[in-house]
């Protein structure tokens, strides 16, 4: 076998949560946008087209749906439980990223986002 090590790459899964310091953030909630880069071990699927030899990319935008839902004050810590669920699934990811943006952050001054950007 070659070197079939991949990047899979999804950007701006779009979710609306309740993250965030302030008590209203939990009440209204907010538009978040999450980015994924995953670096896997794709032999079976460059060499034999099977979709079970690579990480599947619609069941991880499921799982940061998912995560997404729990209530956390910090986006770092939002952004950890989506790297432990992405390692816990797909145990064989050798790199990337997970990012969490906040478009609307409440910080008093106007921005495109703020984000938490945690390694895998």
């Amino acid at each position: 076998m070659s070197n079939n090590n991949i990047v899979i790459e999804v950007t701006g899964i779009h979710v609306y949560a309740r993250h965030g310091v302030m008590p209203q953030e939990g009440l209204v909630g907010n538009e978040f946008v999450v980015d994924l880069s995953v670096e896997y071990p794709a032999d079976d699927a460059v060499e034999r087209d099977d979709l079970d030899g690579t990480l599947n990319y619609a069941e991880a935008i499921e799982l940061v749906r998912k995560e997404m839902t729990e209530p956390s004050r910090l986006l770092e810590h939002v952004a950890g439980r989506i790297r432990m669920a992405l390692k816990q699934r797909w145990p064989l990811i050798r790199g990337g990223y997970v990012r969490v943006c906040k478009p609307n952050a409440p910080v008093g001054a106007q921005v495109d986002n703020v984000c938490v950007k945690l390694y895998l």
